[in-house]
């Protein structure tokens, strides 16, 4: 799709513009510090959803050479005020906010797409079938690596074995993540690699890692490995070099900008990562802005505590919070539950965590005036969460601003759920975990614990902020799939029928203010990005129809014609 350019609006152009807003709303004032500003550039559409409530909708916005909002409103107005200014027709389309993903992984996602990709197997077959295509252009000799397999999806939905894949890998290592990065399974040959590394130690018999769980068939170890056991395969895995990290990083900034997304909150971000990322930065190759979170209690956060904040001079790579794990997944029963897994008596997953150690970094963190963001999915997992922060922020007094969060807030004790309210905290949660967990997550929990589980309307009815994203490669990186389940709470192909737990669907006028509005509050960052209006940058998405005027069921449709950032084109279809 080309956006059409030009250096002067013809005279009919202008009547027609003039024509069709003769019923328009007033143009908004100009804030003073605007009011002499010179456009570089005036972009023009049917509709503009700017979520700002002072101009809610608008035919043209306008931005300086610095990629910066001068003015919103009536197309013929801003080109008459403008007459210099290049214009951008985006025609019939429909303009929005850039799209901002509160939770995801960038690296992993690159990675993802380098790596056989597991994803949506049906069974172990499908999977070794995938696994020998991908092997026959890998480098001889290599460890096999994947992601994205699913045993809920396999018939009898039970965890695979390394004998699963010995018959066609005997001798070469083989290892693949679990679709939520929780679990990976491995094959004889990476195991009796692993095993080389502890000595006299093996997987087999009755230890376990702490924070984790090596699954076992009495004694013997089965080949799958659990939240922090995967570290006892993960350190065998030769390391990638850092031509193929700028790669992964590549192709994943790539993915982002063509699914419509401006920005992106990441996840669990290494001190390598972000000097990666830095890089990219400084060589102009970032096209959308990345908030980065250090990855737990490690040398990202001392750097951050030594040295304060990070905020790179471009304005599109930051780091300013910290990404702290509680517990598990629940698809792997690693999610901290504070009764037995409904379809595993005695089992109630993990802390990947130890509590007072969690405890120490949230203090840390706090006193190094870091925000804080914690993975908890069980509802033990939120309550400690829970209970940690209120224990951290006595004191700070109502007025304090923390705007810490919860990633995931999947399972929630129902009495918990207010304490995200009188906590002040922000409820980071990902719309399509609902979707892809609903054919199984009523075994793992029961009637009863569903009433606080993937609770957005409860939250958002307490008047709890409410950032959405996808936490890809976990899921997909389309924000239009998290916007489609968000609003009907139903897969792609309209199932199941009114939608699973639909007392807990969203408008969509909501679901888009939590990809926009609601995810630049949580990043501190609403006097940057989350609206259109003048002071904030240009950044923004043009769509083939208006997100807020058809069917929910459609919102996965939506064609992405452009993404811009900073009044520049950093994606165009075709």
């Amino acid at each position: 799709m080309q956006l059409r350019a030009t250096r002067a609006l013809p005279l009919l152009l202008a009547t027609a513009f003039a024509a069709a807003n003769a019923q328009a709303a007033p143009q908004s004032p100009v804030p003073p510090a605007y009011a002499g500003t010179t456009a570089d550039a005036v972009l023009t559409a049917a509709r503009i959803h700017t979520l700002d409530a002072s101009r809610p909708q608008a035919t043209a916005i306008a931005w300086d050479k610095d990629g910066r909002i001068v003015a919103t409103g009536d197309a013929a107005e801003l080109r008459h005020r403008y007459p210099q200014a290049r214009l951008v027709d985006a025609g019939d389309a429909t303009v929005i906010p850039g799209l901002i993903d509160a939770h995801a992984h960038v690296m992993e996602l690159g990675y993802a797409l380098l790596r056989a990709d597991l994803s949506g197997a049906k069974s172990t077959q499908e999977v070794i079938e995938r696994l020998q295509a991908y092997a026959a252009s890998a480098p001889e000799g290599s460890w096999i690596i994947g992601w994205g397999w699913d045993q809920n999806l396999w018939p009898g939905a039970q965890f695979p074995t390394a004998a699963d894949l010995d018959a066609a890998f005997p001798d070469r290592p083989v290892w693949l993540s679990r679709i939520d990065g929780h679990a990976a399974w491995a094959n004889t040959a990476a195991i009796r690699a692993a095993e080389a590394l502890e000595g006299a130690r093996r997987f087999d018999g009755d230890w376990q890692p702490d924070g984790g769980r090596i699954e076992r068939d009495g004694m013997r170890a089965t080949g799958v490995f659990v939240d922090a056991a995967m570290r006892l395969v993960d350190r065998a895995v030769p390391p990638p070099d850092e031509a193929w990290r700028a790669q992964a990083l590549e192709k994943a900034l790539q993915a982002a900008v063509a699914n419509g997304l401006t920005g992106v909150h990441d996840m669990g971000v290494s001190r390598a990562d972000l000097a990666l990322m830095r890089r990219f930065a400084d060589e102009g190759r970032l096209p959308l802005r990345i908030s980065a979170y250090a990855d737990g209690d490690r040398e990202a956060l001392s750097d951050l505590c030594e040295h304060g904040r990070y905020q790179h001079p471009a304005g599109r790579l930051q780091m300013k919070g910290v990404k702290l794990f509680v517990d598990g997944a629940l698809g792997s029963r690693g999610a901290a539950l504070l009764e037995d897994y409904s379809d595993a008596p005695g089992n109630r997953g993990l802390l990947v965590t130890d509590p007072a150690a969690y405890g120490a970094a949230v203090i840390r963190a706090r006193d190094c005036a870091i925000q804080v963001a914690s993975h908890a999915i069980g509802d033990r997992g939120n309550r400690i969460v829970l209970d940690t922060y209120q224990q951290a922020l006595a004191g700070q007094g109502a007025a304090a601003d923390h705007r810490w969060r919860v990633e995931h807030a999947q399972v929630v004790a129902p009495e918990d759920i207010p304490r995200f309210a009188s906590l002040r905290l922000v409820a980071s949660m990902q719309p399509t975990h609902a979707t892809s967990d609903m054919p199984w997550a009523g075994d793992r929990l029961g009637p009863q614990r569903l009433e606080g589980a993937y609770a957005w309307r409860r939250f958002l009815d307490l008047g709890v902020p409410l950032a959405l994203g996808s936490d890809f490669p976990v899921e997909q990186v389309d924000p239009r799939l998290g916007l489609q389940a968000a609003v009907t709470r139903q897969d792609r192909d309209g199932q199941p029928p009114g939608g699973w737990l639909p007392g807990q669907r969203l408008s969509a006028f909501e679901a888009l203010r939590g990809f926009t509005m609601e995810a630049a509050r949580a990043g501190h960052d609403e006097d940057t990005v989350g609206r259109l209006a003048p002071g904030l940058r240009a950044d923004f998405v043009v769509l083939d129809r208006d997100p807020l005027a058809i069917p929910g069921g459609e919102l996965s449709r939506l064609q992405v014609r452009a993404t811009w950032v900073d009044g520049q084109p950093v994606y165009t279809g075709d």
